[in-house]
């Protein structure tokens, strides 16, 4: 029987292999999203919320909390500021964001033009996502 153990022990471990190395190629491609909700629920939803309303699970842990994003138009007159969403995504936010401290919000902007390896796709997903925060406005 001791002899035998060894022979076990590889044997359940080449079961265990080979149904690990099925399950890993069943599996689908990673797709990175391009759409807005999609960009959102991957980048932006730790911190601000899956509905944007800046109660993520992250917000918690940031100095003053995550801004709502489903209120920049209201807190700009009724109007949409795409310009300033493109900006801080792209560059990071200034100091009227309190909120982001000292540059705690990542930069996504070059991240989002270093995901694919075959082409870029950053300007798409910037405007994408500029796109998405416009249609979870409250009216």
């Amino acid at each position: 029987m001791q002899r035998r153990l060894p022979i076990l022990v590889l044997l359940l471990v080449a079961v265990v292999c080979s149904a690990s190395a099925q399950v890993k190629s069943q599996r689908q491609p990673t797709m990175r999203p391009v759409d807005g909700a999609g960009i959102f629920r991957n980048y932006c939803a730790a911190c601000h919320g899956i509905d944007g309303r800046g109660n993520g699970p992250v917000s918690k842990a940031l100095k003053q909390g995550a801004p709502d994003l489903t209120r920049l138009s209201q807190r700009n007159d009724g109007a949409f500021p795409a310009i300033h969403v493109r900006s801080t995504i792209m560059f990071g936010a200034d100091e009227l964001l309190p909120a982001h401290g000292s540059k705690a919000m990542p930069i996504w902007g070059p991240i989002f033009h270093e995901i694919e390896f075959d082409q870029d796709l950053g300007n798409v997903r910037l405007e994408n996502i500029t796109k998405y925060l416009e249609s979870i406005q409250r009216k």
